[in-house]
């Protein structure tokens, strides 16, 4: 019989809700049986966030597990082995970016090396690993740079949606400059190569306005017709699905209605604002472009409620479910949390 496959999930941030609901999740009774279940983090912290009748299931590994860990237990590899006591919950520094940075570092290599067949990331302070050292805006553009990746994009998938990202983390006035026609093409063509794995069974693509009335003819700005439209156009002579640019007021209520498959936003939030009014609790973010899979939950660190036990981790389960779905390649159809 084959083993179920290895997924390789961050704590996160140790100050934030990551290492909270890595262990709410990992208790989950829909995912039991349905992956081997690897966490790269810090066990002193994840046994202290976890309820009290888990906290003895952790234990630590020296590397990942080649086989299923016995029934109940947690296997845990840290790569810093660093003692982590005291950090406070809350409160992001450069020693918690730091372990932070070393988690995702390791969880790339493993499914870089094959050992892992995903991984699953828990929220990180862009703060912190600055902080730390890092140059990267985040964890798209961190894993990017550690498997080799040149063209690659932020997938967001929630409720009735599917949003692609043209630009990512960077500042409104800057989003203009950023948006040239081959980004623009780069994240159409990564959408239709990944939309089957992804559920869907068409792939058809509806491209955003960046301006209003998709620049109401120039009056409003040129990026449509500079920019947006050709790339749109490239993308149909390839045999691409792709239509627009649309307005962005209307179009995710036309994605919502069932008339396209996945929407290319050209800045963070005209994609994620909808995105979130659907499904705040159960949005998952994917990186696409990458040769290794890569979900997580679309939300922060939630600083206010790390060491509450109130964290929700909703959008964590999600992220392991859609995780394995593209494993088996769109063969089995997730199904919304229970947890």
């Amino acid at each position: 019989m084959c083993e179920p496959p290895l997924v390789a999930i961050t704590m996160g941030d140790p100050t934030g809700v990551g290492p909270e609901i890595v262990m709410k999740a990992l208790s989950c009774p829909e995912l039991s049986g349905r992956f081997r279940p690897l966490v790269v983090g810090n066990p002193r912290l994840l046994k202290q966030r976890a309820r009290p009748e888990l906290s003895g299931s952790v234990f630590p590994v020296e590397e990942a597990p080649r086989c299923a860990a016995p029934p109940g237990t947690i296997p845990v590899l840290d790569p810093q082995g660093r003692d982590l006591s005291g950090l406070q919950a809350g409160r992001p520094c450069a020693l918690s970016g730091a372990a932070a940075l070393s988690y995702i570092k390791s969880a790339a290599a493993l499914a870089m090396s094959g050992k892992a067949a995903a991984i699953v990331t828990a929220p990180i302070s862009k703060q912190a690993i600055q902080a730390a050292g890092c140059s990267f805006a985040g964890h798209t553009e961190l894993l990017a740079h550690l498997t080799g990746s040149k063209d690659y994009a932020m997938l967001l998938v929630g409720g009735k949606l599917r949003v692609a990202l043209a630009t990512i983390h960077i500042g409104l006035a800057r989003v203009p400059q950023q948006l040239q026609k081959e980004k623009i093409l780069a994240v159409i063509r990564l959408l239709h190569r990944e939309l089957p794995r992804l559920g869907a069974g068409r792939r058809r693509i509806a491209v955003a306005a960046l301006n209003p009335h998709a620049g109401e003819g120039g009056i409003f700005g040129a990026e449509e017709r500079e920019k947006i439209s050709p790339a749109i156009e490239q993308a149909r002579a390839e045999g691409i699905q792709a239509s627009g640019p649309y307005p962005a007021d209307s179009l995710f209520w036309r994605a919502d209605k069932g008339e396209f498959d996945a929407v290319v936003a050209m800045y963070h939030d005209q994609g994620l604002i909808p995105l979130k009014l659907q499904a705040f609790h159960r949005g998952v973010n994917v990186t696409l472009g990458l040769p290794i899979i890569r979900t997580s939950p679309d939300h922060g660190c939630a600083f206010e409620l790390a060491g509450s036990g109130r964290a929700d981790p909703s959008s964590l389960v999600e992220a392991i479910k859609l995780a394995l779905h593209m494993v088996n390649d769109g063969r089995a159809n997730p199904t919304p949390a229970a947890c």
